[in-house]
């Protein structure tokens, strides 16, 4: 018989038991969390609490946390062209490391020859040099760069690409999931 190891936690890690005990309290509740009975009211309140617990978790404000059924769903609302900085014209073009995961490859709701790839070194990590190259050659650019690769664990300089990124007039989407609980992360840095 064959020994076999597993090393695919970041998709499968089984489930905590503090999280399946909240899941089934969740699941019993009844109540529409936008009306005002009494179990409205309860599964306002529990997610409510989910918001404040995850900003807390990454340094966020409550009311900044979206909450969505899946990374992939994230991804797809916050590529979105037509983001502007008050001083500036609509982000019209999207930049996504070559390493992203499918749901950011495949653009949100840019169009396709809007998109350009950004490279990456023989380590997986984003060729910086690569993007500031990007953004001196084009309009201010929406990137998208993941802070933990969800299959060779690469890790990106966030905060770097953060600093060109805006320097350059440009916003930036980090797809964070893999790195939550894992890395220290906190959005504003």
């Amino acid at each position: 018989m064959r020994n076999r190891v597993y090393l695919d936690w970041n998709a499968t890690t089984p489930l905590r038991a503090e999280a399946r005990r909240a899941m089934l309290a969740a699941w019993d509740l009844v109540g529409n969390p936008s009306s005002v009975h009494a179990e409205g009211r309860e599964a306002r309140r529990l997610i409510e609490e989910a918001r404040a617990t995850l900003a807390v978790a990454v340094g966020a404000l409550p009311r900044n946390v979206v909450f969505t059924s899946a990374g992939t769903e994230a991804n797809a609302l916050a590529l979105s062209p037509g983001l502007r900085r008050s001083s500036g014209g609509p982000v019209e073009r999207l930049l996504v490391s070559a390493v992203e995961h499918a749901s950011v490859l495949a653009g949100g709701r840019f169009a396709a020859d809007k998109i350009g790839l950004i490279p990456v070194t023989r380590s997986g990590v984003v060729d910086l040099d690569h993007l500031r190259s990007l953004l001196r050659d084009g309009a201010p650019a929406l990137v998208s760069v993941m802070a933990a690769n969800n299959e060779t664990g690469a890790l990106q300089p966030v905060a770097e690409v953060a600093r060109i990124v805006h320097e350059a007039g440009g916003f930036l989407h980090v797809d964070a999931i893999q790195a939550l609980g894992k890395i220290p992360f906190e959005i504003n840095a």
